[in-house]
């Protein structure tokens, strides 16, 4: 395991109890290098929608925990925040939340010369993704896709 998988596996550890008992979901976290800065971003959401007391009383607390236990070697900056209307579809739950629902899918590698589809989720099963448009049906497989996010259609607003 390298450095950065070693500080995210720590650092979930280190949340889930703060998790628990704020009763937020972690919907991401990586430890990325920006620029010259090293980011811990972690991304949550809540039943009901997540409010900014919700973002600042898990980051405080994690904080807190983190510098108890003093696992990260390098400097870094704490960023705690929600995932936004477009919050990618990385676990099972969200893939069930979004079933019946429009969402957008962008492909590594173009498949019949298009790299972004938009369809009705219509099945998931761990390994593929099906999509409805109109009459057509479409399977890709996850690691076929870079990005899946819910559709908003910017157009009509």
């Amino acid at each position: 395991m390298n450095r950065r998988e070693t500080v995210e596996k720590k650092t979930e550890a280190v949340l889930a109890p703060i998790l628990e008992e704020t009763g937020t979901e972690l919907v991401d976290l990586e430890y990325v290098k920006e620029g010259s800065d090293w980011i811990l971003r972690v991304i949550l959401d809540k039943e009901g929608g997540l409010r900014i007391d919700d973002c600042e009383t898990v980051s405080r607390a994690l904080s807190d925990a983190l510098d108890a236990q003093d696992f990260i070697d390098d400097a870094y900056l704490l960023e705690v925040s929600s995932p936004g209307l477009l919050r990618p579809l990385k676990k099972p739950k969200d893939y069930e939340r979004n079933m019946g629902k429009e969402i957008e899918i962008h492909l590594y590698k173009p498949r019949e010369k298009n790299k972004e589809w938009v369809g009705t989720l219509t099945a998931y099963d761990g390994e593929n993704v099906t999509i409805r448009d109109g009459e057509n049906e479409y399977s890709f497989m996850l690691k076929e896709i870079s990005l899946i996010t819910p559709y908003i259609d910017f157009s009509d607003l």
